[in-house]
């Protein structure tokens, strides 16, 4: 990280879920601003007092506020979507996003009694976040934080042993999004390359959960080779 780090005004939707809250928390915790959303605000606010009572006695943490959607959105320079896949099309075609960078760590996952595995979007042809652009093309979507537990971003670590791969089609997006990476795991993200890239990553979540399950863990990648980071 520099040592200015550029601070972001984060809108998380999905905010009072488990993945939203603690990367609310986790974005605060480095010095971001933060304001969780909900359908209602009234389900937002208690959350978010929540998040800032955690935030007790951390030097230089952001604020964490609560909000209606749309409002929480109108406050942010960032909107991370984090909300289920079931509704996701509905509401994000709702949001104020045009001119916003927005992350996208939606996972369209599915589970049987053989237990989770990647829904197939568009043929094949498509992602959650890609659906998310197509809704919103006024605004710029990249896809983060797909592979992160929420039971760790909850956690008591400073920060998850793990890294943050980030697709996208414009750079400077990407870039906020590898900046608040730095904010979860101590090192920024890693450019993971195009915007259909999330059509691999997104169901690779699925993967994890059934590691998880196997071995009683919580985890994550670590992409080795790259010098420096």
């Amino acid at each position: 990280m520099s040592e200015t780090p550029t601070t972001y005004r984060v809108a998380v939707m999905g905010g009072t879920g488990p993945q939203g809250k603690g990367l609310g928390y986790r974005f605060a915790r480095a010095g971001h601003d933060v304001v969780l959303g909900s359908r209602a605000a009234e389900k937002a606010v208690p959350v978010a007092a929540e998040v800032t009572e955690r935030l007790a006695g951390v030097e230089g943490a952001g604020t964490v506020t609560g909000a209606a959607n749309a409002e929480a959105c109108e406050q942010a320079d960032v909107v991370l979507l984090a909300v289920p896949y079931d509704g996701h099309d509905e509401l994000v075609a709702s949001l104020p996003l045009a001119g916003k960078t927005v992350i996208s760590c939606v996972n369209p996952l599915a589970f049987d009694k053989r237990g989770a595995h990647g829904r197939v979007v568009d043929g094949g042809e498509g992602s959650a976040a890609e659906e998310a652009q197509r809704l919103q093309p006024e605004a710029t979507v990249v896809g983060a934080f797909h592979n992160v537990s929420a039971v760790l971003l909850w956690g008591e670590d400073d920060f998850l042993d793990e890294d943050v791969l980030v697709v996208g089609d414009v750079l400077e997006a990407k870039e906020v999004a590898m900046d608040l990476a730095a904010s979860v795991t101590g090192r920024r993200g890693i450019d993971g390359g195009k915007l259909r890239l999330a059509r691999q990553l997104e169901p690779f979540t699925a993967v994890l959960i059934s590691i998880n399950r196997k071995y009683k863990t919580h985890a994550g990648l670590r992409i080795t080779g790259l010098e420096g980071h």
